[in-house]
């Protein structure tokens, strides 16, 4: 645990903490180490043998409050014992408890019918902090405790530090496979607008398909970095290149027409990142995983090592181990489907710790904090384009008053010019929120 909890430690304080800095604050109960340290944080009883892993070593509700944040673990107490700071609220294991998706694998009974663990059934949701990233909250209390007993210790400046603009192509187009066609067409004979798409994208290319808004979203895309820099944003395009047989992962896409080639030069020409979009059935089954992996590799001609789960089915814990395994270095699954907000806690890219074998890897997982199927559906959000814009802009402030990491994702086929559908619009006008940052 040791490097875990020094990990913890410089992850609160920021990368930035100086090594003497991090020497300076212990995590024991023992009063004889105390005097070693400037600030101590007192262990609850979370990581004890007899307690961890089982239902004993959940938080309880509602959640005690220290210093106007919710504390998981520990009291809300501050002691002096000599020339040491006692902190008893335990810090190290409310952020262990975040980061390493600990309740999904106790609560392993608890998923949706993907086999995802459900957004509102999360701690974040139900102590009402998946709006607010309580980890870097955290930081900043334990860095101003640092600055009382002596420490000199920066804060982070206020603003993004990298934004993320992603896209999952689920499903390149509508109307360009035949099937796609002759659905569209048949529609067409209650719905004429809808048969004259079909007979349009059929028949007059593929940028005429509703679906292959991919150079637009690409265009905002790329004004946003040019207004921030390439170091503050990348967009990224999550291509699925297999499937299997579940229905989830129909249809699916064909890589060898030309149409799935025009999109492969036209990311290339735009200088957009490619990443790996796990099927439904990886998710499942992750000895998948490095097949589609060279899958993409094959098809893009380039070296893969970003992915993120299709219906961000990432299931259990451990499975990202897979991930690893196959040479995936980044992973952005990490969202609720049900909920936009900070599932883990935090609005920076974290290492994963694996909850089961208390290891730090070498995985690092970016928080997704908003997804735009999670905004409007019925099942999840049910927001109105100017609850959901309000619901957004929040978030985004939240990003960038924590010196955090913006994940996005846009469907392509959510963008369709579509009076039935708001995201367009929402997206452009995020996209100028951004560029304002």
């Amino acid at each position: 645990m040791n490097e875990i909890i020094e990990y913890i430690i410089r992850f609160l304080l920021g990368e930035s903490v100086p090594q003497k800095i991090i020497s300076k604050i212990g995590y024991t109960s023992n009063p004889k180490e105390f005097r070693k340290y400037k600030l101590v944080i007192s262990p609850s009883s979370f990581f004890s043998d007899e307690i961890y892993g089982t239902e004993a070593s959940m938080p309880q509700l509602p959640l005690q409050i220290w210093e106007e944040v919710p504390i998981l673990f520990g009291s809300p107490i501050v002691e002096e014992v000599g020339k040491t700071r006692i902190i008893n609220a335990d810090l190290i294991a409310g952020t262990y408890f975040l980061i390493s998706r600990y309740e999904e694998m106790v609560h392993r009974n608890v998923r949706d019918v993907h086999g995802r663990f459900p957004g509102k059934e999360s701690l974040p949701y139900r102590a009402g902090f998946i709006d607010s990233p309580l980890v870097d909250e955290y930081g900043k209390i334990l860095r101003n405790h640092l600055r009382e007993v002596g420490c000199q210790i920066p804060e982070p400046a206020e603003n993004i530090r990298k934004i993320f603009l992603t896209h999952d192509v689920d499903q390149l187009t509508h109307f360009r496979s035949l099937r796609g066609f002759m659905g569209g067409f048949l529609r067409g004979i209650q719905r004429p607008k809808e048969g004259a798409k079909a007979i349009n994208s059929y028949f007059g290319g593929l940028k005429n398909d509703p679906w292959y808004t991919l150079p637009w979203l690409f265009k905002l895309d790329n004004s946003v970095r040019q207004a921030l820099g390439n170091e503050r944003c990348e967009p990224v395009v999550f291509i699925k290149v297999d499937g299997g047989t579940r229905k989830e992962d129909k249809p699916n896409i064909t890589h060898h027409i030309q149409d799935f080639q025009s999109l492969i030069t036209l990311c290339k020409k735009k200088n957009i990142t490619f990443g790996l979009h796990l099927s439904y059935e990886a998710g499942i089954h992750p000895e998948r995983i490095p097949d589609e992996k060279k899958q993409l590799e094959k098809v893009s001609r380039k070296k893969t090592i970003y992915n993120r789960h299709h219906f961000l089915d990432s299931r259990e814990p451990e499975d990202m181990q897979a991930l690893i395994d196959a040479g995936i270095t980044d992973d952005f699954t990490m969202g609720y489907a049900d909920m936009a907000g900070f599932r883990l806690g935090t609005c920076r890219p974290v290492k994963w710790i694996d909850p089961n074998t208390k290891q730090l890897t070498t995985l690092t997982l970016h928080p997704l904090a908003i997804m735009d199927g999670s905004l409007s559906e019925k099942r999840y959000m049910n927001l109105n384009a100017h609850e959901a814009y309000e619901y957004c802009i929040r978030l985004i402030n939240q990003v960038k008053n924590w010196n955090g990491e913006l994940v996005l994702l846009w469907h392509n086929t959510m963008v369709e010019d579509s009076p039935k559908l708001y995201h367009r619009n929402l997206y452009k006008d995020i996209i100028s929120y951004l560029k304002t940052m």
